[in-house]
């Protein structure tokens, strides 16, 4: 299927002995009419709202305004519907086509949300999954907004309401203000195909709220599945999405038979692009030994039937010729970087929280070195929030006494996203 493109980057020689073999595996989408025409169904847009004790004020109020727009901005070709939750949940609008009548009552029934109780969201996320069962065959995605911590007797049945939710549907959750915690958004993000991320301020709600709306809308094929065969023998060691954002995919894997996985990828839209990085375990050759280490394809089902979008190969070839096997491929490099600066920002800041400052002063210079050897420059503005750089070469820093709560968590939370390769470079 032309629609999607698919190339893998990779140093495909190895010295003899040698069997760990790394690739950047590249997918496009294309835009266009055909592009549009390939769509896999109707588009259900679920929002969850907190509406516990603490959203009482300027909180609900901006949350309010934001749900309102949103519903004026969907298109009237989709499908919408609204959960607020304290301890309990409760749909105020079911599963709807977004008709002018349609959107009026349901804006009639926000402006009536208040709100008042604590903070369950696993009651929250089972009245979603209600909703999303209506429409199994459509383009299923959720946005959670709240605003505090979920009730510590809620774990274990948040856990079980993730597994039931597991591949219904997708969820971005954002949290706002500073009383959230990173964690347990992205426990839910991360089991959900989402993002978790911080609206430091209530008036930034709208804005947010929109351009999750804009990508949704942007989707047009649903659980597409990243399908990896390897040869008899060989192991993946990780499978990671590392572009726009990581995601570690490893533990999703689910095996269709001896030697073939699928990862799990969520929905895909028009013009998007992703990098996903293998590593895969083989035996080794001897010289001059040529193998197929590993053959990726881009799977979904496309009215009732299986589709194979595209597909990319692995190599493997094992060479005597050292200036051939020790070279690194520069997108594998770039992304081990990218991996390497993610680790070093949440092992500083929590060095950081704990007081050990001189590890944390380590950590965080690491990761402005990295950030500017890779060319991160979100990344890099986001740790000048942190730290005082003094030598952004070397990675010499001088943590600030006082930061902003606000600057940390969205530190943290915005860590894992990426830069591509600077094509300059290449």
């Amino acid at each position: 299927m032309s629609l999607f493109k698919a190339e893998v980057f990779q140093n495909q020689f190895l010295p003899q002995g040698f069997g760990e073999i790394h690739a950047i595996m590249t997918i496009t989408s294309e835009d266009g009419a055909e592009a549009s025409a390939m769509s896999s169904g109707d588009r259900l847009f679920g929002i969850i709202c907190d509406i516990s004790g603490s959203m009482q004020g300027g909180k609900i109020l901006a949350a309010k305004q934001a749900m309102i727009k949103l519903i004026q901005l969907m298109p009237e070709e989709d499908f919408f519907f609204i959960v607020t939750g304290n301890k309990d949940a409760r749909v105020i609008v079911p599963a709807l086509l977004a008709t002018p009548q349609n959107k009026e009552r349901a804006i009639s029934l926000i402006r009536n949300i208040d709100a008042n109780g604590t903070t369950v969201i696993s009651t929250w996320l089972l009245e979603a999954l209600a909703q999303f069962k209506k429409m199994p065959n459509a383009i299923r995605q959720a946005l959670l907004l709240t605003d505090g911590q979920n009730d510590r007797d809620d774990n274990r049945a948040l856990l079980a309401a993730l597994e039931r939710c597991e591949g219904v549907f997708q969820c971005d959750c954002r949290g706002v203000g500073t009383d959230w915690k990173i964690a347990q958004l992205q426990q839910i993000s991360r089991k959900l195909l989402g993002t978790t991320d911080i609206i430091p301020d209530a008036s930034g709600i709208e804005a947010d709220f929109q351009e999750i709306l804009g990508k949704a809308m942007s989707k047009n094929i649903s659980d597409v599945n990243l399908r990896l065969w390897t040869p008899q023998g060989a192991r993946t060691i990780f499978c990671k999405q590392v572009s726009p954002e990581i995601v570690d995919l490893t533990q999703r894997a689910k095996s269709l038979k001896p030697q073939v996985v699928d990862y799990p990828t969520g929905s895909w839209g028009k013009a998007e692009s992703r990098d996903y990085h293998f590593c895969i375990e083989v035996k080794p050759g001897n010289v001059g030994d040529e193998m197929l280490a590993g053959r990726a394809s881009l799977i979904c089902t496309l009215n009732g039937v299986e589709t194979k979008i595209t597909e990319a190969k692995i190599l493997a070839v094992w060479t005597d010729n050292e200036a051939k096997s020790t070279k690194i491929d520069r997108r594998v490099a770039h992304y081990t970087g990218q991996a390497e600066l993610a680790q070093s920002i949440q092992e500083g800041l929590e060095a950081r929280e704990k007081g050990n400052l001189e590890v944390a002063t380590a950590k965080l210079g690491k990761a402005v070195q990295l950030a500017h050897q890779s060319g991160n420059e979100a990344t890099a503005k986001l740790l000048r929030k942190v730290v005082d750089v003094q030598d952004v070469a070397t990675g010499t820093v001088r943590l600030k006494r006082s930061v902003a709560k606000e600057d940390a968590m969205a530190l943290e939370t915005r860590s894992t996203k990426t830069t591509r390769i600077n094509k300059s470079s290449q």
